[in-house]
């Protein structure tokens, strides 16, 4: 009774991953490949990084704000007042920034990603493309992964930058924190290795993030759930819990090994 189900699950779970696998590998291929679509990959710039400065400008500055509440809070316990820069900036810049950033993408564009996608797949432009011996990978995939890398790391540097000054106007005009000390404790404690560990995390989340939406919307209606709007629907969901999910784990294994 139980024996059954459960190893239909597992087998669904391997040909899952291995299609997974082929296609990020597919998607690698012919991005490191030219020639480049540049007027697609710009579009995607545009949709994936300039659509997404807004809900990045305030998820950054009220970061920033809440974190300097809190970690005013709990330094001012142990008479450190002066290490909030510090805190801020090393939380901001190796963590928070990364991660919510990923996440804010994640809902507003990787969503649309998938549903732009999943509609050209049951509207047949893909097959056509095929039938017209193009490459939709070409034309699809591999400009959303090139405008994903190089707007992620973008975006977070940005997010990182507004949540400092959100910190800064709490911290400083607010709660009276000197401004040299915030800035300066600042200068002597974060290091570029923390700048280049940030820049990492939003390399890999842009991989995962665009690796997942794609693929959801690629081969969508190839499985058990339809082939329609309500397909649509449940791809959109499945790759933005999906992506946030392998997100939030992979920033644990980094977390853990760059410790």
């Amino acid at each position: 009774m139980i024996v059954r189900p459960t190893g239909r699950w597992f087998i669904g779970f391997i040909k899952g991953l291995g299609s997974s696998g082929v296609f990020l590998f597919n998607s690698l291929y012919y991005a490191l490949t030219p020639p480049y679509k540049w007027k697609l990959i710009i579009r995607q710039i545009w949709f994936i990084g300039y659509m997404s400065l807004g809900v990045i400008l305030m998820t950054g500055a009220f970061t920033g704000m809440v974190l300097a509440l809190q970690l005013f809070y709990t330094l001012r316990k142990f008479g450190a007042e002066s290490l909030l820069g510090p805190g801020i900036a090393l939380s901001l810049v190796r963590e928070l920034g990364p991660v919510f950033t990923a996440l804010m993408v994640t809902g507003r564009g990787g969503s649309a990603l998938t549903a732009e996608i999943g509609i050209m797949r049951i509207s047949e432009q893909i097959d056509s493309l095929y039938i017209m011996a193009l490459n939709p990978y070409k034309y699809i995939i591999t400009p959303n992964f090139i405008a994903a890398l190089i707007c992620f790391p973008m975006l977070t540097a940005i997010f990182d930058v507004v949540g400092i000054y959100g910190g800064y106007l709490v911290g400083v005009k607010l709660l009276g924190v000197s401004s040299g000390i915030y800035f300066g404790e600042m200068e002597g404690f974060v290091e570029r290795k923390d700048l280049y560990i940030g820049l990492y995390k939003s390399l890999s989340f842009a991989l995962i993030v665009s690796w997942v939406c794609c693929y959801k919307g690629f081969f969508l209606g190839k499985g058990a759930s339809g082939f329609g709007a309500r397909a649509v629907s449940k791809a959109t969901t499945d790759a933005v819990v999906m992506s946030s999910v392998v997100v939030l784990i992979w920033d644990y294994v980094l977390g853990s090994y760059f410790i």
